[in-house]
């Protein structure tokens, strides 16, 4: 048995220094991304419709993030299982709700009043507590397929069954990605996890085939304008806008694509108005702070007080990550069109107040060191 010596520090404030560049560089490009848009959609008379709305919401994240990191992490062991099912309940209310109006619209977001929240969000996080927590209790049955393996396995195909019925692909395979990194760190054996990862290939094949619009986002991605040009129509604009920015870029608010050319310059192909108005220097700045950030996030897992602290934070820090540079691919066209935004820049509010709450808890985690007395036992697989 490993025995855990924990000495008391201070958050990773190199962590948080980087999050709050992080935040006002999103709010900055996000003003400019989506001033022309709310003039256009209030008939010129404010520039600033998306920029309050955004503003309010990282107000609420960053209340959330400090509040969690006021929290002790560990308490979180305890609420898993609990926030798992209140996602899924989230989850399957929300589908609900679009079938019994009649709404044939994707059922991604739960209203409530004037407020609504993106409840594969909250799964995704809720996934990530639940894994963490899950191979903590269960470091020895991990390695057993039928006691340990596969329940998780199982939890992870409910959750993402619901989000891709909702419809929302990305997210889902995105929780698949996520929950198979954490196992693979947990110790579970590769040959289950290569097994059950060519098993959830066949599937994910099958679903996309399912939908006329999976499949042209494929043949658009290998076969361009041939496949279609009204498929292509987004990209193309995408790198349309990066070319313009060149080396040092047009300059902040000054680029054209954000004028009605380039769709949702603000959500999604937020990052090709990055790079059209700062240029390549722009571009290889923000990525160098998400890199940094997952850069903390693994020291911290790898400073990590217990194994549930270790793969809380490997769990957050490659969901982060994951996210940023999936988004930077998909507008350099380096892989298909999948919807996710850019952590703490695209506008959007559930999933801002939900990435700063994983700061929050990586913060959280970050106040803990860990001094190991002997080695013996199970390790997770913590590299670098």
């Amino acid at each position: 048995m490993r025995y855990l010596d924990v000495i008391s520090k201070k958050y990773d404030h190199h962590l948080l220094g980087a999050v709050v560049l992080l935040c006002i560089f999103g709010t900055v490009m996000l003003f400019s991304a989506s001033n022309s848009i709310s003039l256009d959609q209030t008939q010129r008379v404010t520039a600033t419709v998306y920029l309050q709305a955004h503003l309010k919401r990282l107000l609420v994240g960053v209340t959330m993030m400090f509040a969690v990191m006021t929290i002790d992490y560990r308490n979180l062991k305890i609420a898993a299982k609990y926030l798992l099912i209140g996602s899924i309940a989230l989850l399957l209310i929300t589908k609900l709700s679009y079938l019994l109006q009649g709404n044939s619209s994707p059922a991604r977001w739960l209203y409530l009043g004037s407020f609504s929240i993106q409840t594969s969000d909250i799964a995704r996080l809720a996934v990530i507590i639940f894994l963490a927590a899950y191979v903590d209790h269960y470091q020895e049955q991990i390695k057993d397929f039928y006691n340990g393996f596969a329940l998780p396995i199982g939890i992870m195909a409910v959750v993402m069954g619901l989000i891709v019925i909702q419809p929302d692909f990305s997210t889902a395979a995105m929780i698949g990605l996520i929950g198979f990194m954490m196992l693979f760190v947990g110790g579970a054996r590769i040959s289950h996890l290569l097994a059950t990862g060519a098993t959830s290939l066949l599937v994910l094949t099958a679903i996309i085939l399912m939908k006329p619009y999976r499949l042209q986002r494929i043949l658009t991605y290998f076969y361009g304008e041939s496949a279609g040009v009204e498929e292509s129509y987004q990209i193309k604009q995408s790198l349309i806008s990066l070319g313009n920015g060149g080396f040092i870029g047009l300059g902040l608010g000054n680029s054209l694509g954000k004028n009605l050319f380039l769709p949702t310059p603000h959500t999604d192909f937020i990052f090709a108005i990055i790079g059209e108005e700062l240029g390549l220097v722009g571009t290889v700045f923000i990525l160098s702070i998400f890199l940094f950030i997952f850069q903390r996030g693994i020291k911290i897992a790898k400073e990590s007080m217990d194994t549930f602290g270790i793969l809380l934070a490997i769990g957050i820090s490659f969901n982060f990550i994951l996210y940023g540079f999936i988004n930077a691919a998909v507008v350099t066209g380096v892989v298909p069109t999948t919807g996710l935004s850019m952590p703490l820049i695209s506008y959007g509010g559930s999933g801002l107040v939900i990435n700063l709450i994983g700061m929050g808890i990586l913060l959280n985690i970050s106040q803990a060191k860990r001094s190991l007395i002997h080695k013996s036992g199970w390790s997770p697989r913590v590299y670098g």
